[in-house]
């Protein structure tokens, strides 16, 4: 095929683009190197709209091992001991198979982390679905939730929390985040870059299949009515093989013949090899018909592009070949020696020795001469009309036990056992809050007297009515949600999901959530060490191109510094005080009980004091420290009185509470307002509570009381735990089979 500007074109590249590709080859490109730039410079590999940005997120604390620029990122947790962690999206491929595409998500994740010489110990998802009554809604969810469990059941690491969230917005175009964390000794990390001249270079794990080619230019592109055309982009996961490569993989890398490895996710064999080489500083030459595969006759331009699963590329010190042969013969893997370090900065690749491409690795490469852009944003016209909206305009209903069992039914805030039952959360022996839950997952380090909590926290609705406060939110609630299982908000990885970068008002979004991120990891000391972005989440109705909330996944790591620390979030006994620490707000802005009860969609963000919720939670892991509570639950999605109601179902339990006066009753029970946590108190430790909250400028106050089953408030009855527990347990999946 001869290479013009339109085929540049067709191939997802942009007229100056393919004018720079000429201008660095010196020369017209022929079909396979345009293939390589169109994989490397998209927006899934290259960040050539998000970088700008990105760069102004704090990425350097006391704990940072490795920061942005590897597999994942890296925290020292003490004891020797480091954690690997990150969070990435396979939104595009769910949506085309929802099986396969969530499965080599899970897949995807865990290479990060073992590609750096860590043992994948725990995993977390966040997940976003259309309206539920909709059958394709059904489907994908089904899809989606099966293709997790059975990756990640066969593979062994439990699920140790997540979220799942439904809203028009994501009919056609769901999201899939997965996140994934390891341990290893500090001084056992793995780098994704090459060096040593002469240095051979393995494939090792699966072969490689058509499956996936072309999946990281399929991510950088909308989703339309003709995307189930490209299924062949959807890769084909092997949870099986994925074992042994684990094993295979963490065995050679107790070994000194490692010079570098790195996982082959997007765009294969040429982003691996090109970003090994431009890490070092040197070129590779490699020979791609000696790349084992499962097809006869794959041309050169499959090969380079596959993304098929289950594979790593490692250089080796010369000498040592027969070390990698005998562990990967030991694990019944592949392993191949399919190209050398070179000098100079160029990747070649041959094929039957015919040298059919010739590049330059580090303008290939984000963080080097890839395409970055300063896009264009404008402020939406919704943002300042959804500051106008006055609570006042909505009424009060008069029956609030029936907004208080519509919202405990509601898909968003009701139990999600249907999903989570799919999944293993107890393989390995390390959960930690499956029998006494945790607002974060909480995982036991064997061997030593520390744990790990980690969440995934974003909400989407607020994030769309306020980028800014919205983000920043999202890192709080997060931080929150650490703080209340009691552990130390350590680092953060991200998941950024939006719409089409060249839509002035999505980048808008897209800047304002940065700069909210920045703001609230600088407060909280939680710096960024990685992540992920995914843009182009929208799709075409009716010829007009809808895009999802922004949606900035937020993945929190924190450490409980001694196992005791371990805080639950359910009541314990009968006659417990029930404490709100922080101050309710007279708020309802972009609540679900808004949203969904009123069917009010237009409505601003509520506020964030960052020093107050700094405060508030200094104030809980205080309390915690100090053995003054029995429980801490953090208000968020549905309010008070989801939060009450979820710490009392846990054993069965109920509450008496009072609301203020001073607020409208939905807005103390079904409002959103950030920074606070609802506490439980021994009647016995009563006077410690106070006694520690003395000296504390942090507002309190005493809710209530525990009760043995019934549900008051305001000297009302509401009903009984046991109705409420059944609604709650039961919705998801009654909704499901309708």
């Amino acid at each position: 095929m001869i290479v013009n500007e339109q085929v540049a074109i067709d191939h997802g590249l942009k007229k100056d683009e393919y004018e720079k590709i000429c201008e660095l080859l010196k020369r017209t490109p022929n079909i396979t190197e345009l293939g390589v730039f169109s994989a490397m410079w998209n927006e899934h590999c290259s960040y050539k709209s998000s970088r700008l940005h990105l760069k102004t997120l704090p990425t350097k604390g006391k704990q940072v091992i490795q920061g942005p620029g590897e597999n994942a990122g890296v925290i020292d947790i003490e004891d020797n001991d480091a954690i690997v962690f990150k969070i990435e999206s396979h939104n595009h491929p769910s949506f085309i198979e929802p099986y396969q595409g969530a499965a080599t998500g899970v897949g995807g994740i865990n290479r990060d982390i073992f590609t750096m010489g860590a043992r994948p110990i725990a995993q977390l998802n966040s997940l976003r679905f259309g309206s539920i009554d909709l059958a394709r809604t059904k489907w994908l969810l089904a899809g989606v939730t099966k293709g997790i469990g059975d990756y990640g059941n066969a593979f062994g690491i439990p699920i140790v929390g997540g979220e799942v969230f439904f809203d028009d917005c994501y009919n056609t175009n769901p999201l899939v985040n997965a996140f994934s964390a390891g341990i290893m000794k500090k001084g056992d990390m793995i780098s994704a870059t090459s060096s040593g001249v002469g240095n051979p270079v393995f494939i090792v794990g699966s072969r490689t299949g058509k499956d996936g080619i072309h999946g990281a230019s399929f991510a950088s592109k909308d989703i339309t009515e003709d995307s189930a055309d490209d299924l062949p982009a959807v890769q084909v996961g092997d949870p099986f093989q994925e074992k042994l490569l684990l094993e295979a993989t963490l065995e050679l890398g107790k070994t000194d013949a490692v010079v570098g490895m790195q996982d082959m996710g997007a765009a294969g064999i040429t982003c691996s090899s090109n970003e090994m080489s431009a890490a070092g500083g040197h070129g590779m030459d490699i020979w791609l018909d000696k790349v084992p595969t499962r097809q006869e006759n794959m041309k050169d331009w499959e090969i380079l592009l596959s993304e098929s699963q289950e594979r790593m590329l490692i250089v080796v010190e010369k000498g040592k070949e027969s070390i990698v042969h005998e562990i990967f013969d030991k694990w019944d893997l592949s392993s191949e020696q399919i190209g050398v370090v070179t000098e100079g900065d160029r990747a070649r690749y041959f094929m039957h020795g015919e040298l059919v491409a010739d590049v330059p690795c580090d303008d290939l490469v984000l963080g080097g001469g890839a395409p970055v852009y300063h896009r264009e944003w404008s402020e939406p016209a919704y943002y300042s009309k959804w500051q106008k909206f006055d609570i006042n305009q909505v009424s009060q209903p008069e029956d609030l036990i029936e907004v208080s069992k519509f919202l405990t039914g509601h898909e968003n805030i009701a139990s999600k056992r249907w999903v989570y039952e799919q999944y293993d959360s107890m393989v390995g022996t390390v959960n930690m809050s499956t029998n006494q839950p945790s607002d974060a997952g909480v995982v036991n380090l064997k061997g030593i007297n520390r744990a790990l909590a980690m969440t995934v926290d974003c909400n989407a609705r607020m994030v769309n009515a306020d980028p800014e406060e919205g983000c920043a939110m999202a890192v709080a609630e997060a931080a929150r949600n650490i703080v209340c299982s009691g552990g130390i908000p350590s680092a953060i990885t991200n998941c950024l999901n939006f719409g089409n970068p060249y839509n002035p008002e999505v980048y808008w979004q897209f800047v304002g959530a940065i700069k909210g991120m920045k703001k609230a990891c600088e407060k909280f000391k939680t710096p960024v060490t990685g992540g992920n972005v995914s843009f182009y989440n929208q799709s075409s109705v009716e010829g007009k191109d809808v895009p999802v909330f922004p949606t900035p996944t937020i993945g929190m790591l924190g450490v409980l510094e001694d196992k005791k620390h371990f805080m639950s979030l359910s009541f314990k006994g009968k006659s417990d005080l029930i404490y709100m620490i922080g101050k309710a707000e007279n708020n309802i802005s972009s609540s679900e009980y808004l949203a969904s009860y009123h069917s009010i969609k237009e409505s601003p963000a509520p506020k964030l004091d960052l020093e107050l919720e700094y405060e508030v939670q200094q104030t809980v892991t205080k309390l915690i420290r100090e053995g003054c509570i029995e429980s801490a639950h953090d208000i968020s999605n549905g309010g008070a009185f989801i939060t009450l109601l979820e710490s009392a179902m846990v054993n069965n339990l109920g509450f008496d509470i009072t609301t203020s006066a001073e607020i409208r009753e939905d807005a103390f029970l079904f409002g959103e307002s950030p920074s606070r946590v609802i506490v439980s108190v021994r009647e016995t430790m009563e006077d410690a509570f106070l006694d520690t909250l003395k000296d504390i400028n942090v507002p309190f106050v005493l809710l209530g009381h525990v009760t043995r089953g019934e549900i008051r408030v305001d000297d009302k009855v509401f009903g009984n735990i046991k109705e409420y527990k059944m609604l709650y347990d039961n919705a998801l999946e009654d909704k499901l089979k309708q």
